[in-house]
C-alpha cells in the first residue's frame, strides 16, 4: 500500500473545479493557484494605473482588478485594458450598465455582487454581456452585503449564509446557461472565511474559488491573518486564485502571496531566505545583513534558498539544504554551498560574497 500523509486527500478540491480563462491565465481545473491584486490609483488616471500594473507584473501578479466606480471612468478603463500586460478585471458595484460596457471595452473578467447590482434582471444583462464577450464573471459575496432574506435567517451560521448566497447565485447563472463563473465569499474574520470556503468546496465543488480574507488590515496584521486563513485552505486544496488584501502597497500583496505559496510548496517564483532569529551568541549585525540580502534578492527570479545564520551553532548544519549561505562569527563569516564551507570572508564582504555565489548558480 502506498504511503499517504495523515489527513492527505486522494484528490484536492481545486483539481476538480471547472477551468475558466481570465485572458491567458487559466483558473481552476488543477491549474496553479493564480496570484491577484487590485489597483489603487485614481480610476481616471490611465498612466498611473498602467505604471502600477507594470510594477505588479514585475512582482509576479498574474491577474489585476480595477475598480470602475462611475460611467465616466469607462474610457480610462478601456485604455488601461489596451495597454496592460496583465488581464484586467472590472470591479463593478451598483450600476449594471458599467459592467456591461466594461465587458465590451476589453475587460478580461467582471466582478459583481448580484446583491447590489440591481437585482437579477440587471445581473442577467451583465451575464449576457459577459457571454457575448467570452469572458468569465466572479460572483463576489461579502458578509456586509448578503441577500436580506438569507441574512435574516437565524437557523444558519454566517459561513452557511455566505455559502448559501453564493451557491444560489451560481445555480441561477447555470440555469441560464452561463457557466464561466468564479466565486468568492469573504469575511474579515479568519475562521469565518475558512469555514465559508470549506462549505463552498462541498456545495459547489465544480466552481473555481477566489480566496482571500477581506479587509485584513495593515501589512503586519493583514499578512498574518491572510497567511493563517489562506494557508489552511490552500493546504486542504481549496482555492484556484487568491489575493492577500492589505492596507498597503499592492506590490506587497503580491510578494506575500508568493511567499505563502512557496512556504506551502505549491508554487515557487523567487528566492527563499533562511535566517536565524539571533541570540546572545551572535557577534555581527545579523538583522542588517539579512535585510541587505533580502533587498538584493528582490531582483532574483529563480527559486534559490539563501541562508544567513548568526553563529556556527546555526550554521551549515541547520541550513544544509540551502543552496548558498553564510554562518557568521566575530567580525567574519564562512560561506557555504549545499552545506559545505567554500571560503571565509570579513563581515563587510558577506553580502557581496553571497551575491557572487548566487550568480554562479
Amino acid at each position: 500500500m502506498a504511503y499517504r500523509e495523515p489527513g492527505a486527500q486522494a484528490e484536492k478540491p481545486n483539481r476538480l473545479t471547472r477551468r475558466v480563462m481570465v485572458g491567458s491565465v487559466p483558473v481552476g481545473g488543477g491549474a496553479p493557484v493564480a496570484v491577484q491584486s487590485m489597483l489603487t490609483a485614481d480610476a481616471l488616471d490611465v498612466g498611473a494605473n498602467v505604471s502600477q500594473i507594470e510594477a505588479l507584473a514585475e512582482a509576479g501578479c498574474e491577474i489585476i482588478r480595477m475598480a470602475v466606480p462611475r460611467r465616466s471612468c469607462l474610457d480610462a478603463f478601456e485604455e488601461v485594458c489596451a495597454r496592460s500586460p496583465l488581464p484586467v478585471v472590472a470591479d463593478v458595484h451598483f450600476d449594471a450598465q458599467i459592467a456591461i460596457e466594461a465587458a465590451r471595452r476589453g475587460a478580461a473578467k467582471l466582478r459583481i455582487n448580484p446583491g447590489n447590482i440591481g437585482g437579477w434582471d440587471k445581473a442577467d444583462l451583465v451575464l449576457d454581456a459577459a457571454e457575448a464577450a467570452g469572458i468569465p464573471v466572479r460572483i463576489g459575496v461579502n458578509a456586509g452585503s448578503l441577500d436580506e432574506a438569507i441574512a435574516r435567517r437565524d437557523d444558519l451560521s454566517l459561513p452557511q449564509k455566505l455559502a448559501l448566497s453564493a451557491s444560489e447565485y451560481v445555480r441561477h447563472c447555470e440555469q441560464r446557461g452561463f457557466r464561466d463563473v468564479v466565486v468568492s465569499a469573504k469575511a474579515h474574520d479568519v475562521m469565518t472565511t475558512v469555514r465559508t470556503y470549506r462549505q463552498l468546496a462541498h456545495d459547489i465543488p465544480h466552481v473555481p474559488l477566489h480566496i482571500g480574507v477581506t479587509e485584513a488590515g495593515t501589512r503586519f496584521q493583514g499578512i498574518v491573518k491572510s497567511a493563517s486563513g489562506l494557508g489552511i485552505l490552500l493546504e486542504e486544496g481549496i482555492g484556484d486564485t487568491m489575493r492577500i488584501s492589505l492596507t498597503d502597497d499592492p506590490v506587497n500583496e503580491v510578494r506575500a502571496c508568493w511567499t505563502l505559496l512557496s512556504a506551502l510548496d505549491l508554487r515557487r517564483r523567487g528566492p527563499e531566505i533562511i535566517s536565524c532569529p539571533t541570540c546572545g551568541r551572535c557577534q555581527v549585525d545579523l538583522i542588517g545583513l539579512a535585510e541587505q540580502v533580502e533587498e538584493h534578492l528582490r531582483t532574483v527570479r529563480h527559486p534559490v534558498k539563501v541562508a544567513v545564520m548568526g553563529c556556527v551553532v546555526n550554521g551549515p548544519g541547520e541550513a544544509k539544504d540551502a543552496d548558498v549561505g553564510v554562518a557568521c562569527g566575530k567580525g567574519s563569516a564562512v560561506v557555504f554551498r549545499n552545506g559545505e564551507v567554500v571560503r571565509k570572508v570579513p563581515e563587510d564582504e558577506v553580502v557581496g560574497a553571497l551575491i557572487e555565489e548566487i550568480e554562479k548558480l
